[in-house]
């Protein structure tokens, strides 16, 4: 069973072995967002790199120590880059995040998030919603392909997810975050609820978006859970410190931009949380 000082110790470990080596995680991701995700891992300490084509998809996922793919604003060359990365990444060994971002609107995004089940994401983040719908599209426990997402948004609580993170998890034996007021992460034996965060969060497109590609940045120096623990940990920790020095979403952004680049790896591993056994 690990504990609350061997997490505390792996997410200082993560921070600080990022900020030294100035990893490269590379993104094949949604271009509504981009710019916010590559400076947030930038802020971070790792090195961004974003593409669209399936001989660029294979580079990146050669050439970096994790990649980050998000199913957002889909383009038509991506039926053939996202599922030729993904296997590229799964045959390799590299570390990957997937975001599953408006799961079910459409038949392509349904087709490629099914492939991916055979090549493991070692990551699944997104909101409520997109979990349960994601482990129903797979056809494991807890999920239902009905789930209610609304475009981007969530519809189903955080609590409600559990049983189809757990069941993600133990599929792709790596790690599945649950954004939400309270963020969940599990690796399918604990799961551990991040605290802290702010409401202008879901005033700004992109906070989940850029939260994958930072848990993309982490998992190339640290295991799959830990990697999206330290990505919750930093968000929450950022977004409510952004929150007490501004009053309106836009300057919020690049507060919390500041906030990712200046938190200490002590404070970030001090981010509230709570383990539970699964």
């Amino acid at each position: 069973m690990v504990n609350k000082g061997e997490i505390h110790n792996q997410i200082i470990q993560a921070v600080e072995t990022v900020r030294r080596t100035n990893p490269l995680a590379g993104s094949i991701t949604n271009t509504v967002t981009m710019n916010f995700v590559a400076n947030a891992q930038l802020a971070v300490g790792g090195s961004a790199a974003m593409v669209y084509l399936p001989d660029e998809g294979e580079f990146l996922a050669k050439a970096g120590g994790a990649a980050y793919i998000n199913m957002g604003t889909l383009l038509p060359i991506y039926e053939e880059t996202l599922p030729h990365t993904a296997k590229v990444l799964y045959e390799t060994g590299k570390p990957w995040v997937l975001d599953p971002v408006a799961i079910g609107i459409g038949a392509l995004r349904t087709q490629l998030l099914r492939q991916f089940k055979a090549y493991k994401p070692s990551v699944v983040r997104g909101n409520a919603s997109e979990i349960i719908a994601l482990a129903g599209l797979w056809g494991l426990d807890g999920g239902t392909e009905a789930s209610n997402v609304r475009g981007v948004d969530s519809t189903d609580s955080v609590n409600a997810a559990k049983a189809g993170a757990v069941a993600l998890a133990k599929w792709t034996g790596g790690a599945v975050a649950v954004s939400g007021e309270t963020d969940l992460i599990t690796d399918g034996d604990l799961m551990v609820f991040s605290q802290g965060g702010s409401h202008f969060m879901e005033k700004i497109t992109g906070f989940g978006c850029s939260l994958g590609g930072v848990a993309a940045v982490y998992a190339t120096v640290a295991s799959p859970f830990i990697a999206a623990l330290t990505a919750s940990a930093v968000y929450n920790l950022a977004g409510k410190r952004a929150a007490n020095k501004v009053d309106a979403p836009g300057s919020f952004q690049v507060q919390f931009l500041d906030e990712l680049y200046k938190a200490t790896a002590e404070d970030i591993a001090n981010n509230p949380l709570e383990i539970e056994a699964v």
